[in-house]
């Protein structure tokens, strides 16, 4: 047996699979994220590492027969969140998460001090706040005693590798989304590590996705359950672990993930480093399946603005939700009509995403009547989260990325109403694989490598017997035809507003 382990923004799941792909078990655990002052978005990684035992325990108390049969863990994890470590492994201070927008100042410095083409030519990384690196700085300018007492900066990878196993290790794949990492010579890029004074020594090993570790802890083993300690295996970014376990294999096949965060990503034969996907902010980084690049649309609001949604304006469905045990969304989403609406919705919640990466954006609703439901705004979220998809995708077809193939994982794809909006709206099919919790499914292919149960030359075959499409959902030709119209509305609502929202943030 073998577990895909995912380690998410908001909880962390272990699917255990049989070595043909069978669900065995799953499990899931969430834990909070902190927002102790506006722009920060912290968490403690102890409860998460609890979490985490907390899912394998389950997982090894329910399965049926010997537990000898789980031989390895396979990583997925969430990217970009900086954790300062001791020697032991001890945290010194909350996680700074990849959602967070503090380091606007560390960002201005390295665009004065290193230039944004300078960043993004190297590392594949435009300037944003959701990398590692303005995180690492911030630590280094508004905390020095932890920048001095800390070991080694990681990140949720080589955090939990090191719980387990005791080896400090990051796969390249995860390496190459912090902005520390030079994607041409595939190591740590010098020259932005000199720039900040911060040693290699400082940073986990790299190595590559399907690499084991180590064997977990012999005391650890026992108290999780294993009867014999398993070996852990590097995976990478819960993205690119999501992209395997959908079957991204081959060039132009792209991934639609809603969870948290809303992600479009696109797989390449080699980086795509150019001044229109510079002045769009989509990254490239290494994917898990060597030799293969990812480029990566980001809208930070995803399901967030559907959880905020629920919990400000939807007391009856929670409260309905408790009595009846249907599920909350389900009973949100069932008032939205079934035809698109003339309502526009930014989803900007927390800034906007890619192309514009404006920390300073914030939501906006238009068109708004006296015969405005409550259904009508659920399915008008829905579409401008999709909207935000189009522009991107725009952009990439801009590019000559002619997107060939789109699926779909995630919460987010449970939906038909979604699932059929995005299908409308971007005017392709959208095929929904049998096995939605793509990061494990790509973590347990992964852990299969580390084992040598299969070679990556042998994974096309192995995704064919593991990964089933359950669903596609064709466009609707007229709903396309309307929602075309109302797109051209939409993309201005942008930079018509850009500076109304700045001076609104500055009040």
């Amino acid at each position: 047996m073998i577990i895909g382990l995912d380690v998410g923004t908001t909880g962390c799941k272990a699917v255990f699979f049989n070595n043909n792909g069978e669900i065995i078990w799953r499990s899931y655990q969430e834990y909070p994220v902190e927002f102790p002052y506006p722009g920060w978005a912290e968490q403690d990684p102890e409860r998460v590492w609890d979490a985490v035992c907390q899912v394998l325990i389950e997982g090894m108390t329910q399965i049926h027969g010997d537990s000898k049969d789980v031989i390895a863990i396979g990583l997925s994890v969430q990217g970009e969140a900086v954790i300062p470590v001791d020697s032991e492994g001890k945290p010194l201070r909350y996680a700074i998460l990849g959602m967070d927008t503090r380091t606007y100042k560390e960002n201005e410095w390295l665009r004065h001090n290193l230039g944004a083409w300078f960043l993004y030519e190297k590392t594949g990384m435009p300037i944003h706040t959701i990398n590692s690196l303005p995180k690492i700085m911030w630590i280094k300018n508004n905390e020095p005693e932890i920048w001095k007492k800390t070991w080694k900066f990681m990140l949720y990878e080589d955090f939990i590798a090191y719980r387990m196993t005791g080896n400090p290790v990051i796969s390249r794949c995860l390496a190459s989304r912090t902005q520390l990492y030079d994607i041409h010579i595939r190591e740590w890029c010098s020259e932005i590590l000199n720039m900040i004074n911060l040693s290699k020594d400082k940073l986990s090993e790299m190595v590559f996705s399907g690499h084991g570790i180590g064997e977990m802890k012999k005391q650890l083993a026992e108290r999780l359950g294993f009867g014999v300690p398993p070996l852990v295996v590097s995976g990478g970014h819960d993205q690119a672990c999501g992209a395997l376990g959908a079957g991204l294999i081959y060039p132009y096949m792209a991934m639609i993930s809603t969870g948290t965060a809303e992600v479009m990503e696109v797989v390449l034969d080699s980086p795509a480093i150019n001044m229109k996907l510079f002045e769009a902010n989509i990254s490239c980084y290494e994917h898990v399946l060597p030799g293969k690049y990812l480029i990566m649309t980001l809208n930070h609001s995803g399901g967030l603005v559907l959880r905020w949604f629920k919990e400000v304006f939807a007391k009856e469905e929670i409260n309905l939700s408790k009595e009846t045990g249907l599920d909350v969304y389900d009973l949100i989403l069932s008032q939205a009509p079934s035809r698109p609406t003339r309502i526009l919705f930014m989803p900007h919640l927390g800034g906007s995403g890619t192309p514009w990466l404006d920390t300073r954006s914030s939501g906006v609703i238009m068109g708004l009547e006296f015969t405005t439901q409550k259904g009508d705004i659920v399915r008008s979220i829905l579409e401008g989260l999709t909207y935000e998809l189009l522009i991107n995708f725009d952009i990439l077809s801009d590019c000559g990325i002619h997107i060939k193939e789109i699926r779909a994982i995630g919460g987010g794809s449970r939906s038909p109403l979604w699932l059929q909006i995005k299908a409308d709206v971007l005017g392709v099919p959208i095929y929904v694989p049998q096995v939605v919790d793509a990061p494990c499914v790509g973590a347990a292919l992964i852990a299969g490598i580390g084992l040598g149960l299969w070679d990556w030359r042998e994974i096309p075959q192995i995704i064919e017997r593991w990964i089933r499409i359950k669903a596609t959902f064709y466009p609707n030709k007229e709903n396309n035809v309307f929602y075309q119209k109302i797109y051209q509305i939409y993309k201005s609502i942008y930079p018509t507003c850009k500076e109304i929202l700045h001076k609104l943030k500055e009040v």
